[in-house]
């Protein structure tokens, strides 16, 4: 699951933390972990630490298990979220409120998921 790419992410997600990329020459902040910056093709990148807040801009509800890790938890809302450095970032929501909107304020966390990979998890703020 992880290789260099992703690695400062997943470090960051097994301490709880949202990391994000920054690309060093231009500044682009960016998510998912990539190998180049598709604002200026720079290969240099950095990690940032985000800093978990954000507000929901869309959401679907899964009746389907992708995995059968999570059948048993069906059915449950990922939503999309646009985090304060810039990108959009998915996570499964927690508690799922039945009042959810658009814009409505999120933190991003962590949870041990499957086989203990981090899982992103988003709070209503």
């Amino acid at each position: 699951m992880t290789d260099d790419l992703s690695t400062g992410y997943w470090d960051g997600a097994r301490r709880g933390v949202l990391v994000l990329q920054r690309c060093t020459a231009c500044g682009h902040v960016r998510h998912y972990p990539t190998l180049l910056c598709p604002a200026c093709h720079s290969d240099t990148v950095e990690p940032l630490e985000a800093s978990g807040r954000g507000t929901v801009h869309s959401w679907t509800v899964a009746h389907h298990a992708f995995d059968p890790a999570f059948a048993g938890e069906l059915p449950y809302t990922l939503v999309t979220i646009d985090v304060e450095e810039g990108p959009r970032v998915l996570a499964r929501l927690e508690p799922d409120p039945a009042d959810l909107r658009i814009d409505q304020p999120v933190t991003i966390g962590f949870a041990p998921g499957a086989g203990g990979t981090p899982v992103p998890l988003a709070r209503p703020a």
